[in-house]
């Protein structure tokens, strides 16, 4: 898919929300500003999360349980290893009753369950974005969203 701002990123993510279940877990990938926590906030909001969303870079987790489904979102980019996240103890919000999103998936590898949804966004332009999901391990086929996400206003 390709968004064309941060409205149309943001409006993805709040569709591809109606599709999850609780125990999905979603690898986003991609360069710093690249989309991935537009992307997460749309689809906090159509998790009907209606408070602010921000990237949980320096608190690891931020817990959303006022929502349809929990979201757990991570952000993996300080840490240097899996110990790291398993000495916290938020391996335990993987997989589990919620959805889990986690940003930068590469810092610990081996704490990266085999049925996924990778979500790989790169940078075109500005503000254009090309969105690639891939189902990993046996994740669910999911419909079709078309090329160029255009059916959404900004």
């Amino acid at each position: 898919m390709i968004t064309q701002s941060p409205v149309q990123t943001r409006h993805l993510g709040e569709h591809l929300a109606s599709l999850l279940c609780a125990g999905d877990v979603l690898l986003l990938k991609g360069d710093l500003g690249a989309g991935k926590s537009e992307f997460t906030r749309g689809l906090a909001r159509g998790l009907g999360i209606t408070g602010p969303v921000p990237s949980p870079s320096f608190t690891i987790l931020n817990v959303y349980e006022d929502a349809s489904i929990p979201l757990y979102h991570f952000d993996w980019y300080r840490l240097h290893s899996s110990e790291e996240l398993y000495e916290m103890g938020m391996d335990e919000w993987i997989g589990g009753d919620g959805i889990a999103v986690i940003e930068w998936p590469t810092q610990c590898p081996d704490a990266i369950p085999e049925t996924c949804l990778e979500i790989v966004f790169t940078t075109v332009d500005e503000t254009t974005r090309n969105i690639e999901m891939i189902p990993r391990g046996a994740f669910r086929d999911l419909p079709c969203f078309g090329g160029e996400y255009d059916n959404i206003g900004d």
